[in-house]
């Protein structure tokens, strides 16, 4: 059983997923397949944002400052929207500033080698300050009717953002398993060297992972106006943090070049279900963080007890023949 979540390192957060469910059943609070959508729903944003960050921690790198970008997306798509554009134009624009706001912290990063945890908290403000210099420090209220028509249901109860996401995962994950360049990715992060020798741009890498964690953020902008349907002038606050915690809980190693793209939504999935659960259960608002922080911890010592068992008996193993041979 634990070579088996050692090859297949999304089990873990997996099974987490499936406790707590049973814990929702077992309180008799009950279980749907309709709860099971409806996390999914509320989990879409955090799922776009940890799919961004995949790419940037796989190429050992980090940033802060997605949250920021996806407030700043937020903002442009609705002003755009109430200054009379279309979907279609609005959304385009949206995703290019997204892009753009990728591809400064990769230039910061990788070509003016600046370390990306204080590239990232700079343009973190930036993005933040420029945010609130567009809404004067306003809400962004009186949204197009079909902007938040995107987010009704369709099928199954997941609306049509949803099934778009699918897609995304979908076609992201094949990109990182199965494609040659989507594992130069895997490469820069886990030798940098060695991913030099055999030719891999290690430095165009680093710089479209973190243009398409602008791209993904920017997305996630849009999904939140769809959702909310106003923009408040706090929008993605702390969601940077979400990102990389479903990441990390998700399998994908902070030292890069480790991970599996699934894991990180799983990772996603399972933070949002602690607070939809709690909601559920009708545990006062305040109680959330702790409640929270507390699974999230069990999660953690449980996947880090399991990582050294594993080790401990990998060494064994490798190294049983010469004991028997003492």
């Amino acid at each position: 059983m634990w070579k088996l979540i050692q090859d297949n390192r999304e089990l873990t957060i997996l099974i987490a997923i499936g406790l707590l469910f049973a814990l929702l059943g077992f309180i008799g609070a009950g279980f749907h397949l309709q709860t099971l959508t409806m996390i999914f729903n509320s989990a879409q944003i955090v799922i776009l944002l940890a799919i961004g960050a995949t790419f940037v921690i796989l190429t050992r790198n980090i940033d802060v400052s997605v949250g920021s970008t996806m407030g700043l997306s937020a903002v442009i798509v609705g002003s755009l929207l109430n200054a009379g554009f279309g979907l279609a134009s609005a959304f385009t624009l949206t995703l290019l500033c997204g892009l753009t706001a990728g591809l400064l912290n990769g230039v910061l990063v990788t070509l003016l080698r600046i370390p990306a945890i204080v590239a990232t908290l700079g343009t973190l403000g930036l993005y933040k300050g420029m945010m609130l210099l567009i809404t004067g420090g306003k809400w962004i209220e009186g949204l197009p009717q079909d902007l938040k028509t995107l987010s009704a249901p369709i099928f199954l109860n997941i609306s049509v953002i949803g099934w778009i996401l699918i897609l995304i995962i979908l076609a992201t994950y094949y990109f990182l398993t199965k494609c040659s360049t989507g594992r130069y990715f895997y490469a820069v992060g886990d030798n940098l060297q060695g991913a030099m020798q055999l030719g891999v741009p290690i430095n165009r890498v680093r710089i479209i992972a973190f243009a398409i964690n602008g791209l993904m953020a920017a997305i996630a902008g849009i999904v939140f106006t769809s959702q909310i349907g106003f923009v408040p002038n706090s929008t993605g606050n702390g969601l940077e943090m979400k990102a990389i915690a479903a990441c990390v809980l998700g399998g994908i190693s902070l030292l890069g070049g480790a991970g599996n793209l699934i894991g990180a939504v799983l990772g996603a999935y399972f933070l949002i279900q602690i607070d939809s659960i709690l909601v559920l259960l009708k545990v006062p608002a305040y109680w959330n963080n702790f409640v929270a922080g507390i699974v999230l911890l069990a999660v953690l010592v449980f996947d880090g007890r399991i990582r050294v068992m594993i080790a401990h008996n990998l060494k064994l193993q490798r190294y049983a023949r010469f004991l028997k041979d003492n």
